[in-house]
């Protein structure tokens, strides 16, 4: 058990669930409930199982998900590397990485329901 908080998990409404699995699977996320044809799926992020690391939960909607709620944040060892993967993968971050005057390497990137993501690692 932990001795810490740490956050377990974040939940964002999606509209359409197997694009934003194709989204949120390019950044390395992990499916251990759910699917692209569940209307709630678990994505592990970072860890290696239920009891490591943290969740992404996507809520299925039937009505329209308005985005631009706020931004999360997602430290990775390789911000340059991931933004390479999702350039590959045909997704348009809003910038190419770069580093910020509060200490990190960073990009913006939006999922498909225009919820804004920062993929970032702290530069020192």
């Amino acid at each position: 058990m932990a001795t810490h908080p740490r956050l377990s998990a974040i939940t964002l409404a999606v509209s359409d669930m197997a694009a934003s699995l194709e989204f949120y699977e390019v950044l390395g996320g992990v499916v251990t409930h759910g699917g692209p044809d569940s209307p709630f799926t678990s994505i592990r992020i970072g860890g290696t199982d239920l009891h490591d690391g943290s969740f992404l939960n996507l809520q299925l909607r039937a009505e329209p998900v308005v985005g631009g709620w706020g931004r999360w944040i997602l430290h990775v060892a390789d911000p340059d590397a991931v933004h390479g993967r999702m350039v590959e993968a045909g997704l348009r971050p809003d910038a190419a990485p770069s580093d910020a005057p509060w200490g990190e390497r960073y990009f913006h990137v939006r999922d498909p329901d225009g919820h804004e993501l920062s993929v970032s690692r702290p530069l020192v």
